[in-house]
C-alpha cells in the first residue's frame, strides 16, 4: 500500500467519516480544522437510501438512532398559527434524522482514537510534487503528506489553493439561509412549524427532546456583500430583512442575538468538471455541494467518504486510479442530488402569493394516500441513486 499519509481539511461530517474508513484500510489520516473545537449547532440532517447503508457499514447506525430527533408532523401555518398544510415526517426527515452537531460528534468519537486531529489551525499553502504535497499551516510547522483531501465545505480553503477562486465553481441559487438555536419558545412537542410570505420562509422545530428549538430563516435575494466571519453583521442583515414580518418572527429575531451557534450563508451549489488535481482531491460540499434545499448534503458526505476511502484501498493507494473511480462512482448520485436542490427553492421560498397558495395546496394533498406513498418514493429517489460497492477491510 502506498500513499498512506493523508491530510484531511475539515472536521465536520465528511472529514471524520473519511478518517474512519482510511484507518480501517491501513492509512494514516490527519485532520486539520480551523475551529478551536468541534462545532455544535446546525440544522437537522437525515439519512435515506445509500447513506443509511454507509452509516450502517460504519457500525454507527445504532448510535445515530439513539440520537435521532424523532421529529413528527411539520405544519405550514398562517399568521394566526392556523394550519394550512402538513408534511409527512418521512418526507422531511428521511429514514433517520439527527442534528448535525450530534452527528459530527459521533463521527469524531468513532475516529479520534487513531486519527491525529489539529484543531484551531488551517492550511496556508500546498506545493505538489512527484513524491507528495508540502503543506504549510497557520500555526503548525510545515509537513509533507502523500495526499491532501479538501472536506472543508462550500467555501473550501483547499479548493481555493489547489483549483482556484471559488467564483469559478460556486453557483448561487438566489437564496440565503440562517439557522440558530433558541429556547423552545412555542413549546413544540417533537414537531415543527413553517410560515411563508412571498420571498421569505421561517421555520422552527423542537430539538434535543424538546429542550430547545432550531430556527431556520430563508429568503430570496440577489448576491449580498458581507463579511462571512462577522456574525454580528450577519445578524443585523437578517434582522433588517425580516423586520416588520408577523407570526412569531419578532420573538425568534429577539432570541437570535443570544444564539450560541448562529449560521448564515448563501444557498449555493458547487459544480466542477474534476474533483481532483494531482495529489489533491475534494470531498462533500467542497466538491459537489447540492445546497441545504436538496436534503442530500449529509448523504453525499458520508457516501463520498465511503467511496473515496474504498477506492483508495482497492487501488493499493494509487491516487490517480482511485480518484478517477471515486468520481465515476459518485457522479450520477451527485447529479440527482443537485437537481433536487435546484428545484427546492421554488417550493420552500415561493416568490409570489399565487405560488404560495399553489404550494400549500400541493402540500395539503401530500398527507393522503396515494400521494403520501408517491411523495415518500420521490424523496427516496435521490437517496438511492447509487449502489454501494463492497470494499474488503
Amino acid at each position: 500500500m502506498k500513499n498512506r499519509n493523508i491530510l484531511i481539511s475539515g472536521a465536520s461530517i465528511a472529514g471524520p467519516a473519511l478518517a474512519y474508513w482510511l484507518r480501517r484500510y491501513g492509512f494514516n489520516p490527519t485532520v486539520v480544522e480551523r475551529a478551536p473545537e468541534l462545532r455544535d449547532g446546525g440544522y437537522a440532517v437525515d439519512f435515506r437510501g445509500a447513506s443509511m447503508h454507509a452509516i450502517e457499514r460504519m457500525g454507527l447506525l445504532g448510535e445515530v438512532r439513539r440520537a435521532q430527533t424523532h421529529m413528527g408532523e411539520v405544519l405550514f401555518v398562517d399568521q394566526d398559527n392556523k394550519p394550512l398544510a402538513s408534511m409527512p415526517s418521512e418526507f422531511m426527515s428521511g429514514e433517520v434524522e439527527i442534528l448535525r452537531g450530534d452527528l459530527a460528534r459521533i463521527l469524531y468519537e468513532a475516529s479520534r482514537q487513531d486519527t491525529e486531529y489539529l484543531f484551531g489551525d488551517s492550511i496556508t499553502s500546498l506545493t505538489q510534487g512527484e513524491e507528495g504535497v508540502r503543506v504549510t499551516f497557520q500555526h503548525a510547522p510545515p509537513r509533507t503528506f502523500d495526499l491532501v483531501v479538501g472536506a472543508d465545505g462550500l467555501h473550501s480553503n483547499v479548493r481555493a489553493l489547489a483549483f482556484g477562486d471559488e467564483s469559478r465553481f460556486v453557483r448561487d441559487l438566489g437564496y440565503y439561509i440562517s439557522i440558530f438555536t433558541t429556547p423552545n419558545l412555542l413549546e413544540l412537542d417533537y414537531s415543527g412549524r413553517y410560515f411563508s410570505v412571498p420571498g421569505k420562509t421561517v421555520g422552527v422545530y423542537s430539538a434535543r427532546r424538546n429542550t430547545e428549538a432550531k430556527v431556520l430563516c430563508a429568503f430570496a435575494s440577489p448576491p449580498l456583500t458581507y463579511d462571512r466571519h462577522d456574525s454580528a453583521q450577519q445578524k443585523r442583515l437578517l434582522a433588517d430583512r425580516f423586520a416588520g414580518e408577523g407570526w412569531e418572527i419578532p420573538r425568534f429575531l429577539e432570541a437570535m442575538w443570544n444564539a450560541p451557534d448562529f449560521y448564515f450563508d448563501s444557498i449555493s451549489q458547487v459544480h466542477m468538471d474534476s474533483w481532483s488535481s494531482g495529489r489533491t482531491v475534494l470531498l462533500g460540499d467542497a466538491a459537489y455541494c447540492a445546497s441545504p434545499l436538496s436534503g442530500m448534503g449529509t448523504g453525499l458526505a458520508v457516501v463520498g467518504a465511503y467511496v473515496l476511502a474504498g477506492e483508495l484501498q482497492a487501488a493499493g493507494g494509487d491516487h490517480r486510479t482511485a480518484f478517477a473511480r471515486y468520481q465515476e462512482q459518485m457522479r450520477g448520485y451527485v447529479q440527482q442530488s443537485q437537481k433536487q436542490g435546484q428545484d427546492g427553492g421554488t417550493w420552500f421560498v415561493p416568490s409570489s402569493r399565487a405560488m404560495l397558495w399553489f404550494r400549500n395546496q400541493i402540500y395539503r394533498g401530500m398527507s393522503f394516500a396515494p400521494w403520501k406513498k408517491l411523495i415518500s418514493k420521490m424523496a427516496m429517489g435521490a437517496g438511492n441513486a447509487i449502489t454501494l460497492k463492497e470494499y474488503p477491510v
